[in-house]
């Protein structure tokens, strides 16, 4: 993910300042962008143009985040909506209004979709069934480059900086539990009977029991992981710091391979599905790896990417600057062969 509207409005103030000869009080430049060299490994990078969707769903604003359940379901932080897709006619079938600014990941269980909401810090909860909002729930949302996960009865989320791990018990949208993770985790997966935390601040991977509420184990990864997926028998960090993916084995707590994909920065998103890690950044909208090999055998350059997700037989990617969400098939994405 990446947050384009905080980083375009914070572009425009100090316009507006310089513009009248006035420099913002205190302030700083940006660090510059790290370089995005992807891979080197001759033969796997392909131009995006290449690559043809199945199908193309028109999102005016900003589509970004992504989840699936019979329908696929994509947040639109500056229209304050999620947007229903029907896979079946590969039309937009619904837009519905929830908080101020949805971000930090969706999650579906439990007869809902779950939203949370930078702008007014709450959690939106919008009926599968018809798209009503059931409720707004107020909760803290730390960092809008987060995540969301349902599993074990439950939906799972961070609620501060500091490190506090939420268990909403969806039966009454109370908070049940709060488990101490390490500070400065933001986004949470579910695999395995087991809520899995990535720690950017901490390079940290840690594993909470969700039979127990307690931490079973904390796993050093790659530098500044972020994003993350469960599949496979693994579980897979995207690592900020220097682009690379960690693969952690869900039986051992141990890593298992440190794959290099040359996407260092923020914003980025991970998937797991139909023998592929599916990896997504701006500038290389889809890296593929084997998880046969652990080795990037595909990476895609050019415009696109922000969000992926696999399901429903395909892979679907948000196109943020682009205003759309694409649809794939995995075999045809496997077929298209380099220049």
């Amino acid at each position: 993910m990446h947050n384009l509207l905080s980083g375009f409005s914070a572009v425009c103030a100090l316009a507006a300042l310089m513009s009248q000869g006035q420099p913002p009080a205190g302030s700083t430049p940006p660090p510059p962008r790290p370089k995005r060299p992807g891979v080197s490994t001759p033969g796997v990078k392909i131009p995006i143009t290449k690559l043809k969707p199945d199908a193309v769903f028109s999102v005016p604003g900003v589509p970004d985040w992504l989840v699936i359940d019979e329908h696929v379901w994509v947040s639109n932080s500056p229209k304050h909506t999620v947007h229903q897709l029907d896979p079946k006619t590969n039309t937009v079938l619904a837009t519905i209004t929830v908080g101020k600014n949805p971000c930090s990941g969706l999650a579906a269980g439990f007869g809902s979709l779950w939203v949370p909401n930078c702008g007014d810090k709450t959690l939106s909860r919008v009926s599968l069934k018809d798209g009503k909002v059931e409720a707004t729930l107020a909760f803290g949302v730390p960092d809008s480059e987060g995540g969301i996960a349902a599993g074990a009865g439950s939906i799972w989320m961070m609620t501060d900086k500091n490190g506090t791990l939420a268990r909403i018990d969806p039966a009454t949208n109370k908070v049940v539990a709060e488990i101490d993770v390490a500070p400065g985790s933001y986004t949470v997966a579910f695999g395995d009977d087991a809520v899995w935390v990535t720690s950017t601040e901490k390079n940290l991977l840690t594993r909470v029991n969700a039979r127990t509420n307690v931490v079973d184990e904390t796993i050093a990864v790659g530098p500044k992981p972020r994003f993350l997926a469960v599949g496979e028998g693994s579980v897979w960090t995207i690592n900020q710091g220097d682009g690379s993916i960690s693969r952690v084995d869900i039986k051992t707590n141990k890593v298992l391979a440190t794959i290099e994909a040359g996407i260092p920065g923020n914003g980025g998103e991970i998937a797991v599905g139909d023998g592929s890690v599916w990896v997504t950044s701006f500038e290389f909208p889809i890296t593929r790896i084997d998880v046969a090999t652990n080795k990037v055998v595909q990476q895609f350059h050019g415009d696109g990417g922000d969000a992926i997700r696999f399901g429903l037989g395909s892979v679907w990617l948000s196109n943020l600057r682009a205003a759309n969400v694409w649809r794939l098939d995995p075999k045809r994405i496997v077929a298209t062969l380099p220049e």
